[in-house]
């Protein structure tokens, strides 16, 4: 953090106490401890709710360091310094570990898949939800939408799926092939029934790098030139680059409204500073105005407000680097199928929808989202709390929840957005239709909606009540520890 900080004392910033004297030092085992209070102290955004981090609580370093022995170690502290509603604060035990997301990659064989069980039966049936591109299925005769009831083991026997054996068979097999035993999954008047068409499909598991974006068209409907982008993997900074070529190909198609496919979005790796230049990428007539406002503690607010009032807000970023610009569409229209189990979404894509609406019409497809509207920071034991100047006694670190997010009408989403059209918490796996085409129920349903404005429908949720036991997507999703951002903190010295 930036050298002239040592020049600036905040006093609410940091603990001071009646008695205390600049020779007093923190023994060596509470050094933990004593970076963990006085870091949830100055910073915790939830800091005047938790009593043991009022500023008046100790009179003197010794009766700090008195209420810090009595745990036994410092994870305890730090959990008991939480409001028990707060489920994305982080203790990191290893600094080490925090490290820039990697590219994902996975041993893989390139079927992402569901299950469902029939009601009133024991029998499973496998349906094929995505093959990914240039991986080992997308070689095979298989495609969204085919079923499979069993598969053929090592000695050659064909069993079929249970709910006991199914991940087994499925997930935990040893071998790096995987034979399917397809079915064709017919309507007649007593419901679905499986026929077996005698095809057994091979798949191999092999390393398998993920595409940056998993597919982008261009759908003329209407008179309305749409671009279409499927995007899977998380908001890190590894995919941004890619991302903005895309962008660049759909301004030379002159799409006019975007859909922004994320039902198989992992999440995880989120910046604020990512989410500012995707929404960058989407508009791209709003340079210079404001995207996002922080809004820090009672403590912490009005140091930045006064010292560091610029560090405060994000605007709408022109380009990515001093050598790539921003590729931009200026849409005033996005529909955003929302990411996350039951289409529910994550922190990034509440992040981005908030930070658009006060600028552009943001369509949402989905369920009701979460409200994961806070931001967390890294903090690491020194005199900024930055890495540099770090403590080297220790490797712990801290990612507390540190602000809100609002946007530039000072609005924010504790209570989640509604969506303008509702999805069923699964996809129908009898009719999923191909992603990117009319045939794809979800994709038609916006179409309609961006012709007409029909947000109603007559689809019947589930009208066979099957029970949807594993879909293989949501296995790989990341856990959802919010939205991080870059802050300079001020010197405590």
């Amino acid at each position: 953090m930036k050298h002239f900080f040592k020049f600036f004392y905040l006093s609410v910033l940091i603990s001071t106490f009646a008695n205390c004297s600049k020779e007093y030092e923190i023994p060596q085992e509470l050094v933990v401890h004593d970076f963990v209070w006085k870091g949830l102290n100055a910073y915790y955004l939830n800091q005047n709710e938790i009593t043991d981090l009022d500023d008046k609580r100790f009179n003197s370093d010794q009766q700090l360091e008195t209420y810090l022995s009595a745990f036994t170690d410092y994870n305890s502290l730090y959990a008991s310094l939480l409001i028990s509603s707060d489920v994305k604060s982080a203790f990191v035990e290893d600094y080490n570990t925090i490290i820039n997301p990697e590219f994902r990659t996975r041993f893989t064989h390139g079927l992402e898949f569901g299950l469902f069980k029939e009601q009133d039966s024991d029998t499973i049936i496998g349906y094929a939800l995505d093959i990914l591109p240039l991986s080992n299925a997308s070689t095979k005769n298989i495609s969204r939408g085919d079923y499979f009831y069993a598969v053929v083991n090592i000695d050659n026997d064909t069993i079929d799926l249970t709910k006991d054996n199914y991940k087994n068979l499925l997930l935990n097999y040893t071998q790096d092939t995987l034979k399917l035993v397809m079915i064709d999954y017919v309507e007649n008047i007593d419901g679905y029934n499986v026929t077996l068409n005698n095809e057994k499909i091979e798949l191999i598991k092999k390393d398998y790098a993920y595409k940056p974006v998993n597919s982008q068209s261009t759908i003329l409907d209407n008179g309305n030139n749409i671009g279409y982008l499927s995007y899977n993997n998380d908001f890190s900074i590894n995919y941004i680059k890619d991302l903005n070529n895309t962008f660049l190909e759909f301004k030379n198609q002159n799409i006019t409204e975007l859909i922004l496919d994320l039902r198989y979005n992992i999440g995880g790796g989120s910046f604020a500073k990512n989410i500012s230049e995707i929404s960058s990428m989407i508009t791209g007539q709003f340079t210079d105005e404001i995207l996002i406002k922080e809004k820090w503690n009672a403590k912490a607010q009005p140091w930045f407000t006064a010292n560091q009032p610029d560090s405060l807000v994000t605007k709408f970023p022109e380009s990515l680097n001093t050598t790539t610009n921003i590729n931009s569409l200026n849409l005033t229209d996005v529909h955003i199928i929302l990411n996350g189990n039951s289409f529910t979404g994550s922190s990034a894509v509440e992040l981005l929808i908030n930070s658009l609406k006060p600028h552009i019409n943001v369509h949402i497809i989905g369920n009701q989202t979460a409200g994961n509207n806070t931001g967390s920071i890294s903090l690491y034991n020194s005199v900024d709390y930055d890495f540099n100047l770090k403590n080297s006694s220790h490797t712990v670190a801290l990612q507390p929840i540190v602000l809100s997010f609002l946007n530039k009408d000072d609005q924010t989403y504790e209570n989640g957005f509604s969506p303008n059209i509702s999805l069923c918490a699964n996809e129908d796996a009898l009719d999923l239709g191909v992603l990117g085409e009319t045939s794809d129920p979800i994709l038609n349903r916006i179409l309609d909606y961006i012709s007409t404005g029909n947000t109603s429908t007559s689809e019947t949720c589930n009208p066979y009540n099957f029970e949807y036991l594993f879909n293989s997507i949501n296995t790989q999703r990341e856990i959802d520890n919010g939205v991080f951002i870059h802050q300079d903190l001020p010197n405590t010295i």
